[in-house]
């Protein structure tokens, strides 16, 4: 507690006083080892002078103080919204000065700004981000708005997301009710005018002390507003008509300035640029003027940058020092920031393991003309007959990369943290600028086509031309949304009204026919329970209200939350009741519809859930006159008068649990039986386990332990790799999906393409079946041309040919081994070399046949072999794992996902074939 209060007062006192603390305190503990002064009086003495410091900086009442001024960043990217953002300004009243974002490079260059605005800029530097950082660390306060860095380098955006506590997500497919929380940690958004329809985005927190002040009346109640301490994040392009009206704009401002003290307005004029002119007189205002003063002169000052500039490095290729030159040490004096000891270790692993995806990528790439005609025990003979030296590798990004790691780690113990972070960043750009992209393999490669896209295109020619595109990146599957808040896209017999956008053709047959000419598989993905929603409403020109023409015409098929209201307030859908046996039977024959009058290859059960809630927050779904009924009768409590305190809540929540689990278990059976080939996905939440029970009732883990889902579909939607691979490492657990195979998600929404192409090797260097990328409107050209250059073979897919797939990853790795052996890059003794080559090639023989003759027998054998081949694997590869650990983990993973495949197989094509 002492310490916390310590950290108080210091900011209040300001930086001048913390030099006197830090020697009061130096002195107090001094004093306290010497003289044996008790810690209480020591205490009691040091927060009296700290008081006497406290009325000797601030001014006393009637006295003048400092005026802070409030500054605005322009930048190139908002220059078109510099009106709106200035006319928002002079509704507030705020005098204000601006910060060319271009002049931008130093603390100094903020000297007299106490809160700063950054409304929508994407794009920062590292150079940049530090002279805020600087800048707060004296005093200073944020407000962001939009977007902010999203676009900046990996780097610049960790380093802005721990400035200002919070980072932008995503933005809403549609406009949200901006909901202040009114808690009494944000008081401050008590004022009025700070509610209203706008359209944004979801901010995320990113710290510990980060806070939500406001959130979107959204599915999931997603943060629009996050604030610290030192800073508040607006979660809409602020200053922008088309996101939200002046009059909320003004009063958010309004509302985060005076978070910081009593800034008062003057007349709502520029006071020119921030760094030079004068101020216009107005009221004394609490906010703290930002003193460089203190500072050290530009020239003479340090570098302390965090990052660098996030463009190309300007030193030529010839400066560079040799591949294989060592680092040189540096003077034991600190330079720069000091970089926490936590994140040393993020930024070491994290160029670990993305220069680990670049070697498998590019190992990958060279194997992509090549086919080594030889077995692995051949190579071993080869590579015995020629010199043991390893072939240095040739990739000069790679080498890189390797010496900038042993560089950040160098500088890092001499203490020389600018030159640690700058051969950190240009070690990732010299990897991501010059990614290889990898063939193809056998592997899934999947997109989500959406309802809006699919209505645009108009026609089959039109729809030609999206499935050209898909085709073109390599995209083998097509999640093709079919049905959507009640509406089929095609003219259906059970349905009660296709929907009108689609009026006069047939999409879904015309994807079939797409789909099959450029081979790729059309899945049609269908929402399930959710069967209205009041967004889509207007576009279709119907009232808001309209609960669609399904519980239009069947009201009591709905269910309702504990308020008795019809639509999600947060999401704006409303839900068919999953234990209403009517409304059950009505899904059925939609999803019986589609796979049997449309040749289509799979059905993606979507919307597989009850809608969000919260129920200690008092927000529960799932009431309707059958579903009380039902569990009245099994509990003898109508659920209605249950709270989450009552001993029987936990019945209530496995009674809705268990009416999702017994749809999918019947609706799996039934689509099998009409259609034994039929493949069958579905599109679920990662969240934790038990927080996914209480919330939406989606139990995934038992339809994949019944076997009633083939291809598992998270979406893991991550904006960066290192995010995705903490969403889906806790997914290959083997135990979990069992027989299923696992299909993670990428979201390309606002995700850089060399990042995509990133986070798609991540997930080819994991225990997958491969990706599936949300979504078509966002493939854009560039990453089309990077699959251009792959070659098109057609590999057998997973959910297809489960044994042929595991030969075809099988043969690839052996590929990757032979190779390494043919340059002496494998670092074992001979006797080892022999004894793990035979066994490579026994394996290889061994899923080969199984994948010629699917059998019992060869199944078998095949499980034994491969169990037995990865019991063994980690002491063959011992040495190899000491130099390239890494390297030797991705082999394992792909031996773990021969097997989910081998189980995937017994499942759908051994106890197929033997009932028949």
């Amino acid at each position: 507690m002492a310490n916390t209060n310590l950290s108080q007062v210091e900011d209040k006192i300001g930086i001048k006083s913390k030099l006197i603390f830090s020697y009061l305190t130096k002195n107090s503990q001094h004093r306290n080892k010497n003289f044996g002064l008790s810690s209480q009086v020591s205490k009691i003495g040091f927060f009296f002078i700290s008081w006497l410091l406290l009325f000797s900086f601030f001014p006393a009442p009637g006295k003048s103080a400092e005026t802070g001024r409030l500054g605005v960043v322009r930048s190139p990217e908002n220059a078109q919204q510099w009106q709106g953002i200035v006319s928002r300004l002079q509704a507030t009243g705020f005098d204000y000065c601006v910060v060319e974002l271009a002049n931008l490079d130093e603390a100094e260059d903020l000297t007299g700004v106490g809160v700063l605005l950054i409304p929508n800029v994407e794009t920062m530097t590292g150079e940049q981000v530090q002279a805020l950082q600087s800048w707060v660390n004296l005093g200073g306060r944020t407000i962001a708005s939009g977007p902010t860095g999203s676009l900046s380098q990996a780097n610049v955006r960790s380093q802005l997301r721990s400035l200002l506590g919070a980072y932008w997500g995503f933005p809403l497919s549609s406009p949200a009710t901006l909901d202040p929380l009114r808690t009494r940690q944000q008081i401050w958004v008590r004022k009025k005018n700070l509610s209203g329809t706008l359209r944004g985005g979801v901010v995320i927190p990113a710290g510990l002390n980060s806070s939500t002040a406001a959130v979107w009346q959204s599915d999931g109640t997603p943060p629009a507003v996050i604030t610290t301490e030192n800073s508040t994040f607006l979660g809409w392009r602020w200053g922008v008509d088309t996101a939200s009206t002046a009059e909320i704009d003004a009063a958010w401002l309004e509302a985060a300035v005076g978070r910081y003290g009593s800034f008062t307005a003057a007349s709502g004029k520029s006071l020119g640029a921030c760094n030079g002119g004068s101020v216009a007189a107005s009221e004394p205002s609490a906010i703290n003027v930002i003193d460089t003063a203190s500072l050290p002169p530009r020239q003479n000052r340090p570098n302390s940058n965090p990052t660098v500039n996030n463009s190309p490095p300007s030193t030529p290729r010839a400066a560079l020092p040799p591949r294989n030159s060592q680092p040189q040490p540096s003077p034991p004096t600190s330079r720069g920031t000091p970089i926490a000891a936590r994140q040393v270790v993020a930024m070491r692993e994290e160029l670990t393991s993305l220069i680990g995806r670049y070697e498998s990528a590019i190992l990958a790439a060279d194997l992509t003309h090549k086919k080594l005609n030889l077995s692995t025990t051949e190579a071993v003979e080869q590579s015995e007959k020629s010199p043991q030296v390893k072939n240095p590798s040739t990739n000069q990004a790679l080498e890189q990369a390797r010496s900038g790691l042993q560089n950040f780690v160098q500088s890092i113990e001499t203490q020389n943290y600018d030159r640690a972070r700058s051969e950190w960043q240009q070690a990732r750009r010299s990897l991501l600028d010059n990614y290889p992209v990898a063939a193809h393999g056998a592997e899934i490669r999947a997109m989500w086509l959406d309802r809006g896209t699919i209505v645009q295109a108009k026609s089959e020619q039109d729809l030609a031309r999206i499935f050209d595109r898909m085709a073109a990146a390599g995209i083998n599957t097509v999640f093709f949304e079919t049905v959507n808040a009640g509406y089929p896209i095609y003219p259906s017999q059970v349905a009660p009204e296709q929907n009108p956008l689609t009026k006069g053709w047939d999409p879904l047959a015309a994807a079939i026919k797409l789909a099959r000419s450029r081979g790729m598989e059309l899945h049609a993905w269908v929402w399930i329970f959710a069967t209205a929603n009041q967004r889509h409403n207007p576009i279709i020109g119907q009232p808001i209200n309209y609960p669609g023409p399904v519980l239009a015409a069947r009201p009591d098929w709905a269910i309702r939350d504990n308020r008795g209201n019809l639509f999600h307030p947060n999401s704006k859908k409303a839900f068919l009741d999953p234990a209403n046996s009517e409304a059950r039977s009505y899904l059925l024959s939609l999803l019986e519809e589609i796979a049997t009058k449309y040749d289509v290859d799979g059905i993606q059960f979507d919307y597989i859930r009850y809608p969000f809630q919260d129920p200690n927050n008092n927000q529960s779904h799932g009431y309707s006159q059958a579903a009380n009924t039902l569990f009245k009768e099994l509990s003898g409590v109508d659920p209605k008068s249950l709270s989450p305190r009552h001993s029987l809540w936990q019945k209530w929540t496995e009674f809705r649990i268990q009416q999702v689990d017994s749809f999918v278990a019947t609706a799996f059976q039934r689509l099998r039986q009409k259609r034994p080939d039929l493949i069958i996905s579905a599109a679920v939440f990662p969240i934790p386990k038990q927080e996914r029970l209480n919330k939406i009732q989606q139990n995934w883990e038992e339809w994949a332990n019944r076997g009633n889902i083939d291809i598992m579909v998270p979406m893991t939607y991550a904006e960066n790799t290192e995010k995705l691979e903490e969403m889906t490492e806790p997914l290959y657990n083997p135990a979990l999906l069992k027989s299923t195979l696992l299909l993670p998600g990428i979201r390309l929404l606002n995700l850089p393409d060399v990042v995509a192409i990133d986070q798609m090797q991540l997930l080819r260097n994991s225990p997958t079946g491969g990706y599936a990328l949300f979504a078509a409107e966002n493939l854009n050209n560039n990453l089309e041309s990077q699959f251009r250059s792959s070659p098109k073979q057609q590999q057998p897919l997973p959910h297809r040919e489960p044994f042929a797939a595991a030969a075809s990853r099988y043969q690839a790795l052996q590929q990757e081994w032979i190779f390494l052996l043919l340059n002496n890059n494998l670092a074992m003794s001979k006797s080892v070399m022999r004894e793990w080559s035979q066994e490579v090639d026994k394996l290889a023989v061994t899923l080969d046949k199984l994948a010629a003759e699917p059998s019992a027998e060869n199944l078998s054998a095949a499980k034994v072999a491969l169990a037995a081949f990865r019991g063994n694997f980690s002491g063959w590869m011992e040495s190899q794992a000491r130099e390239k650990p890494y390297q030797v983990q991705v082999w394992s993973n792909r031996l773990a996902s021969l097997e989910r495949l081998l189980n995937y197989g017994e499942r759908v094509v051994i106890t197929v074939n033997s009932k028949q």
